[in-house]
């Protein structure tokens, strides 16, 4: 084998150890991700519905869908809220994009 196949089989069997219950040491760090207001957060950014759709990766109707109540965020979707809720601007900044959708 490889080096670097040995290293990644070394880690894998790190990982099952651990799974296992068999191994200590690991940082664990849990991020707790808070249920979004997303009406507000979106009213934060001071997008419309079709742009911060857009900008936050979700369908225009998956938006209106968890502005009233009918679906929930989850997942990926949440964390992308939450970043939004601390920094409104965060993914016209990091991406590079302007409020249009346009780079």
């Amino acid at each position: 084998m490889s080096e670097a196949l040995n290293k990644v089989m070394a880690r894998l069997e790190d990982a099952r150890a651990y799974l296992d219950g068999k191994c200590s040491g690991f940082a664990v760090h849990e991020v707790k991700v808070p249920e979004p207001d997303v009406a507000a957060i979106r009213g934060k950014t001071g997008l419309s519905q079709p742009i911060f759709a857009k900008s936050s990766g979700a369908s225009l109707g998956t938006l209106k869908n968890w502005e009233q109540g009918r679906r929930r965020p989850e997942g990926p979707a949440r964390v992308v809220l939450a970043l939004l809720e601390k920094r409104p601007s965060i993914v016209q900044k990091e991406l590079g994009r302007s409020q249009t959708g346009r780079p």
